[in-house]
């Protein structure tokens, strides 16, 4: 084990690898041929009388292959075997329970970590899991009394923040288990497939019995009293994929009560990242359980909650120093606004006239929209504003979606003023048109937005016979 950890101090990772492989398997042959528990080399220097007894030998044995687990997970880990570094991090986990051999806060952050892995695989009653014993385990460390005292004062820091972590933790547990059941229960144009839900649900009801009897006692952590409160913590939220608007609620509320957790700990001030990530959490949420939400107008106002929590946010943030972030918002609060024009159109469709009111919300939804659209497209021009005549791999998409979307609220704005009728389809045709010539002159962008590429050479072809009809129209009063 300490040439082990030796060889990896100083980097040698494979060296490192094959020494703690070797202590792995002395212990493997030593239980396998003995099994008793062998002296400590402690013992070489004491009276007899000072010498341990086979319980004490034993539980320093077994402190001891569990470093050598505890070390090969983070040489796996540093050589991306990301699999069997999980493997080998449960393993450990569990053994240090077993032996208490553990300080609660390190081993609650070790098991919330590993829960992002099984996320990762989407393994969500093992993610569960972990983060239910990551909780428990964490009361352990109990409140530090506060006092006058700075050493103190810093230990209770500690302790709020690695809470605040295990918190974001669970955030992303709850969000990832409902886009995962978005993504089965989506059509191809993004609503809810009623024919789909009814099936998952028959297909759920006969699986469950079989799943929870075979549910793996290796995933597992503690001992009884241990157990029963994981178990107690699991019940608080499911770890199956959300099939209905309740269903999926009962997991967001959980992230929510999270989000304020986090948020808590990690205030804008002072974490501006931290907090704005967990706030664009906090609206991830919304909006997928706006997806399982039947009635527009209140799938409309889960938006319009999205838009009141980022772009007071977007509003604070200088770009010259969060150019990044800045940009996800832009394109986030356009999204939103986006979405809800297109809310706000289906709930006009089913009107017989559509009204004043309505119009006025709809053309103002859209313009929103456009705005956010064209702020985030101005972030990647140059400094003397000249939009780049190739775009970069990460942005491509974005930015194509961008100016197809705009393309498409142009064509959405309602106006009874013909001519501004015939600026709007200009404006949109122009949009479109930039979409096509730029799959023509840098073909490997057409992998990237194949969909959107398609509909906008349909609109190139049909809007300007749409314009000419609408000219014809006004002739005769030009």
């Amino acid at each position: 084990n300490n040439l082990g950890i030796l060889w990896s101090e100083r980097d040698e990772i494979k060296t490192a690898q094959t020494y703690l492989e070797s202590a792995e398997a002395l212990y493997n042959q030593y239980m396998k041929e003995d099994g008793n528990p062998p002296l400590d080399p402690s013992e070489h220097f004491m009276s007899e009388e000072e010498k341990l007894t086979d319980q004490e030998r034993s539980k320093r044995f077994e402190k001891a292959y569990t470093h050598t687990l505890y070390y090969l997970a983070q040489v796996y880990q540093h050589l991306e075997m990301i699999e069997k570094a999980a493997q080998y991090c449960h393993t450990t986990l569990k053994r240090q329970l077993e032996y208490c051999g553990y300080y609660p806060v390190e081993w609650a952050l070790n098991a919330a970590t590993l829960s992002q892995y099984y996320l990762s695989k989407q393994c969500f009653m093992e993610s569960r899991h972990c983060l239910a014993a990551a909780s428990v385990i964490f009361s352990q460390a109990g409140q530090v009394p506060s006092a006058e005292d700075n050493e103190m004062e810093q230990d209770q820091q500690d302790l709020r923040q690695r809470k605040a972590e295990i918190a974001r933790c669970w955030i992303k547990y709850c969000l990832n288990l409902l886009q995962s059941a978005r993504k089965l229960l989506e059509d191809n144009i993004g609503e809810l497939d009623p024919d789909r839900q009814s099936e998952l649900k028959a297909q759920r009801k006969k699986e469950e019995d079989e799943k929870e009897n075979g549910r793996k006692k290796a995933v597992l952590f503690g001992t009884s009293d241990i157990c029963d409160s994981v178990l107690a913590m699991e019940e608080k939220v499911s770890s199956i994929y959300p099939l209905d608007f309740q269903e999926a609620r009962e997991i967001f509320l959980v992230g929510q009560n999270y989000v304020q957790e986090a948020k808590e700990f990690f205030q804008v001030d002072g974490y501006v990242t931290d907090h704005i990530e967990i706030v664009q959490d906090h609206s991830a949420l919304f909006k997928v359980l706006a997806f399982f939400e039947e009635d527009y107008e209140r799938r409309c106002k889960m938006h319009k909650r999205r838009i009141d929590m980022l772009e007071p946010l977007y509003a604070d943030l200088n770009p010259q120093y969060y150019l990044l972030i800045s940009r996800q918002l832009q394109f986030e609060l356009a999204d939103t606004y986006y979405e809800m024009m297109d809310l706000k159109v289906a709930i006009g469709n089913r009107l017989e006239e559509l009204d004043s009111h309505t119009i006025k919300k709809i053309n103002s939804l859209a313009q929103l929209a456009i705005k956010y659209y064209e702020l985030f497209l101005d972030s990647l021009r140059s400094p003397d504003k000249v939009f780049p005549e190739q775009l970069e791999e990460d942005v491509l998409r974005p930015a194509m979606v961008a100016k197809f979307h705009i393309a498409r609220l142009y064509g959405k704005l309602i106006t009874s003023d013909s001519k501004k009728q015939l600026e709007n389809m200009q404006t949109s045709l122009e949009y479109y048109t930039f979409l096509v010539d730029y799959c023509e002159k840098y073909p490997d962008a057409v992998r990237a937005i194949e969909t959107e590429l398609e509909l906008s050479k349909e609109m190139v072809g049909l809007l300007p016979t749409r314009m000419e009809r609408l000219r014809a129209k006004l002739c005769p009063f030009i």
